[in-house]
């Protein structure tokens, strides 16, 4: 065991429980993470008592989800999810089960977990609770199922995502009978919402591992939005080269997607994904950079920059360079360190000052555009006088 305590707050919220009479241990991948010699992000609690119980325990808690058992204890600014031990039973929809029934013992709750990693309890005083050997396997650094994994998938068909992102962050190895029931339940992966599809699968291009998207693909898990699976030399091994950053991943995935004719399009993939429209934009618009060759001119950068901004041409030259080698991130770093102009915010003159030339309208922004498109040729230019006498009227 790792010489990593749970903080004040939370061992505050087990005393309490345990001192109305309450079993209350640290569950799941909090305790996983201890043992991993982690700090864990979240800490989930769970016991004996009753929702309703755990909300007259602690005022100003919030029922976060009741049917399921769960509260959300609020300790200051902290806050620790407490929920029921419970069993489940019934999951038509291969996600949610139908039926939560609360227990009052620990080792029915331990047996409705995913994965042996994820089902250790932990208790106030450091004793361990670990029916299914799953402190063997965070030493054999092995996912395994609780219990017999095709029932597992049946009952959340999500769980497979998770294995494989699992799997992809903390760089362990899939048990050989829970892969092999991945492959064979791979079509439940059809009934999951997009958007926890897009949440597992970002969480794993956000990885130490993002090729294990080849998995995903292979397995059939995204069969439902992909044209043909990724073939092995796809190349995904070039996403680990970028910063952990939502946009770089998902683009250089896009773009190795429809090189291998996996998607029609980058816009429609993550539409379907539904991430957000932002997003979705600026990736689409960085993959349509990465089909045609690198920049070769400080001004071919600038014509970039003018016409998708900074980030979206930044995240397209990192993409670049991981995909296909180069400088371009280099090279485009050179020119947005000169300071020069590519964009009408940075021109020397403004629109008030062509309306007190008296331009206006639609010639007012062409005398704009025209400047700019000057400057960005001749950036020694950008200066207010001589922008203003080329921009001067023809006597008439």
């Amino acid at each position: 065991m790792s010489q990593i305590r749970p903080p004040k707050y939370v061992r505050q919220v087990l005393v309490t429980l345990l001192g109305r009479g309450y079993p209350a241990y640290l569950v799941g991948g909090c305790v996983r993470d201890m043992l991993l010699g982690v700090r864990p992000h979240d800490w989930d609690v769970c016991t004996g008592a009753l929702p309703e119980e755990v909300l007259a325990l602690f005022p100003g808690s919030r029922p976060t989800g009741m049917r399921h058992g769960t509260v959300t204890v609020v300790i200051g600014s902290r806050q620790v999810e407490v929920t029921t031990f419970r069993t489940e039973g019934g999951y038509a929809d291969h996600r949610r089960p139908d039926m939560v029934s609360f227990v009052g013992d620990l080792a029915a709750d331990l047996a409705r977990r995913d994965f042996t990693m994820n089902a250790i309890a932990l208790s106030a005083e450091g004793v361990i609770a670990d029916p299914y050997g799953g402190v063997a396997d965070i030493r054999r650094r092995l996912i395994r199922c609780v219990g017999v994994p095709a029932e597992r998938f049946e009952e959340d068909a999500l769980r497979m995502l998770r294995a494989l992102r699992f799997s992809a962050k903390l760089g362990f190895d899939i048990d050989l009978i829970t892969l092999d029931a991945i492959r064979e339940k791979a079509p439940l992966a059809a009934y999951l919402a997009a958007e926890r599809m897009r949440d597992e699968l970002e969480k794993l291009l956000l990885s130490p591992a993002p090729e294990t998207f080849f998995s995903v693909s292979d397995l059939g898990l995204l069969d439902t939005y992909l044209q043909c699976r990724l073939p092995a030399s796809a190349g995904l091994e070039a996403l680990g080269k970028l910063p952990r950053r939502r946009a770089e991943r998902w683009t250089a995935l896009c773009a190795v997607l429809e090189r291998s004719g996996c998607i029609g399009s980058t816009e429609a993939f993550l539409t379907a994904l539904r991430l957000d429209k932002r997003t979705i934009r600026a990736c689409a618009e960085a993959v349509k950079m990465l089909r045609t060759p690198p920049p070769g001119t400080a001004l071919d950068w600038k014509k970039l920059l003018r016409r998708y901004g900074v980030d979206t041409v930044s995240c397209a030259a990192r993409c670049a360079d991981a995909l296909r080698g180069g400088d371009s991130y280099r090279e485009l770093h050179a020119v947005l360190k000169s300071g020069e102009c590519f964009s009408l915010r940075h021109l020397a003159v403004t629109g008030d000052d062509l309306a007190a030339l008296g331009f206006k309208g639609r010639e007012l922004g062409d005398m704009l555009n025209f400047l700019l498109d000057y400057v960005m040729e001749y950036p020694a230019n950008n200066r207010r006088e001589p922008l203003l006498l080329l921009a001067s009227r023809d006597e008439e």
